[in-house]
């Protein structure tokens, strides 16, 4: 990658990247305990008064979109639906002009119920995280007897239609590896998109290891067991999920591999978390504060101004491969997917 000088009305890097993909987490709070994710007794949780209110968020997001070129809007956590003013938030992001695509990523659980109020504000899909069609498996991995409610808010989004409806999946060696095939049936047979992820250094326990990560080789082997599989013909651009066509098409699956397979040279992301803060990268080790500012009395401009600044920093990739990469001290439910 070359440098690239800075470049008015959008949110550009050093390396000629443009981010139009915000990711904005409503709360660092979340009504499981995944294992790979944070200890049984939860996390030390963002106090009041340091989290965005609704009208800061959705001022933020105006700036973005009306000032930074962002024409993407997810919505993620923690978990998103346990936000009060969610609708509130929705509806207002949606009456914005240009009109961003406003997607939410969401464990599922008040899915059912929520859906087609989230699809009355204008939201217009939908991430959902499956990781396991076990009941017992499912329990043990969240610390939660709540599968079934997942399974009601995957078919409620449908109804409501919050689609394509896609489904992300972490596979977890001696856990749940034996289930990529079953994962996929089951997407197939509902009409759902299935993403498998790579599980990523984001733990809140530090306990990451990638000799024991399953990777996107060895999922593709598994899949390739029961289902023909041809690479995806369409241009993938900058999604972070590399699609291969099942049984001929149309129907897809796909596979983010962003630690063996990464794709920073195509990321058009930018994160804001709960509090306020601006990440270049989901794997960033500093933060740009904008709470700070916008409750200062920044300006619009002002504010477009620092966070054009912030994504200015961005580094080339994410390094995991350096043995140098720290993982970054926030773990996945406070930074936001």
């Amino acid at each position: 990658m070359t440098a690239a000088p800075p470049t008015e009305g959008v949110l550009v890097d050093r390396y000629g990247r443009v981010a139009r993909d915000l990711r904005v987490s409503l709360t660092d709070k979340c009504n499981l305990r995944c294992t790979y994710c944070m200890p049984a007794e939860g996390l030390p949780w963002l106090a009041g008064p340091q989290l965005l209110g609704d009208d800061e968020i959705v001022r933020l997001v105006r700036v973005a979109v009306e000032r930074l070129g962002v024409t993407e809007v997810r919505f993620t956590g923690g978990e998103p639906l346990i936000r009060p003013g969610l609708v509130k938030i929705l509806t207002e992001v949606a009456a914005l002009t240009p009109r961003p695509r406003i997607s939410l990523t969401t464990n599922g659980i008040g899915l059912a119920r929520l859906a087609p109020a989230l699809r009355a504000a204008g939201l217009d899909r939908v991430n959902v995280s499956l990781d396991t069609l076990d009941r017992d498996r499912f329990t043990r991995l969240t610390r939660r007897d709540r599968l079934v409610d997942v399974l009601a808010g995957l078919a409620g989004a449908a109804t409501a239609g919050l689609t394509p409806v896609k489904v992300n999946s972490v596979l977890m060696r001696g856990v749940n590896d034996d289930e990529a095939p079953a994962l996929l049936r089951f997407a197939l047979d509902h009409g759902y998109e299935l993403r498998f992820i790579e599980q990523m250094p984001l733990d809140a326990q530090h306990g990451w290891d990638r000799a024991s990560m399953v990777t996107a080789d060895e999922i593709l082997a598994s899949l390739a067991g029961a289902y023909a599989l041809t690479p995806d013909p369409a241009e993938r651009g900058a999604a972070p999920a590399e699609t291969w066509l099942v049984g001929g098409g149309p129907a897809r699956v796909g596979v983010i591999a962003s630690v063996t397979r990464p794709f920073c040279g195509d990321c058009d992301r930018t994160r804001l978390t709960a509090d306020g803060q601006v990440r270049a990268c989901l794997f960033a080790t500093d933060e740009s504060d904008l709470r700070g500012a916008l409750r200062a009395g920044a300006d619009d401009a002002e504010l477009a101004r620092r966070w054009q600044a912030a994504m200015r920093g961005k580094r080339a990739g994410h390094g995991i491969d350096d043995p140098a990469f720290l993982q970054p001290a926030r773990p996945m439910s406070a930074i936001g997917g």
